[in-house]
């Protein structure tokens, strides 16, 4: 299984947001919604607008619901969505960099816990009255494999997002079984996701039958999207803007096919 860089995890809740990426649209409320898994009590973060919209469960990296996964989700929440940053590892493990590191290699090595944990997040989204009709995972680095983890199991999704995230999985996907529209966003470079991962992704979707698509961009690396990263300081991660901006104009394509905002028509696929 992909082992994330422990550079990544990144205990520092205050990390600055990338200019190029805000997008002043519309007015964001926010606030804390405290959910459990089972005995697991957890707490995400809900980002609306004025009216009830389709919803986005985005999916944080390996440091947990740190401010990247925040900044990303309202920057969903700014098209129009309603958006749940959700937390994959519970009370009292934010800023623990050791229980952040056994949170996520125990839901990395046992994929029926690490769908069952999304799970609570999709199911405390769709109580939402913010939120309507179907929904749409997007996840960072470690939240990407969560996104293509409850693909591959069937969850009943109108698209999951994965971006620089790992592909590989001891769970694939059964003939017939995608139910969500699958894209992946990959730094060409990546060197944590070799291409040997990227082909067996593409055989395995070809033989579940499912539709994706998959996008590579020249010189990125891993972690992409993280503005805060700095070049050379963890191998092989570094922040791409152009990576940055090509996979956020490619994931907002994909909402405006399946959760059109305002009472649009999803396009057939």
């Amino acid at each position: 299984m992909y082992n994330y860089p422990l550079g990544m995890i990144v205990v520092n809740d205050v990390l600055p947001q990338n200019s190029a990426t805000q997008m002043p649209t519309v007015t964001v409320s926010t606030c804390s919604l405290p959910y459990r898994d089972d005995d697991t009590s957890l707490a995400g973060v809900l980002y609306w607008s004025s009216t009830p919209a389709p919803g986005v469960l985005l999916v944080h990296g390996g440091a947990g619901l740190d401010q990247h996964a925040r900044d990303q989700a309202h920057r969903y929440a700014e098209l129009g969505y309603t958006v749940l940053a959700c937390d994959m590892y519970g009370d009292g493990v934010r800023g623990d960099r050791e229980k952040i590191l056994e949170c996520l290699t125990t839901l990395r090595d046992d994929p029926a816990l690490l769908v069952r944990r999304a799970t609570a997040g999709l199911t405390a989204l769709s109580e939402c009255p913010e939120a309507t009709g179907d929904a749409v995972a997007i996840g960072f680095c470690f939240g990407g494999m969560v996104c293509l983890a409850l693909a591959r199991s069937g969850a009943n999704l109108a698209a999951a997002v994965s971006i620089h995230g790992s592909l590989a999985t001891s769970a694939p996907a059964r003939p017939g079984g995608v139910k969500a529209r699958i894209l992946v966003c990959h730094g060409a470079r990546d060197p944590h996701v070799p291409l040997t991962d990227v082909t067996a992704f593409a055989e395995e979707m070809n033989r579940a039958d499912a539709d994706w698509q998959l996008i590579m961009y020249g010189r990125a690396v891993h972690g992409f999207t993280h503005a805060q990263a700095v070049s050379g300081a963890t191998p092989g991660v570094a922040y791409d803007r152009s990576a940055d901006l090509h996979s956020f104009a490619a994931t907002k394509a994909l909402l405006a096919e399946t959760l059109p905002i305002g009472g649009g028509r999803s396009l057939p696929r």
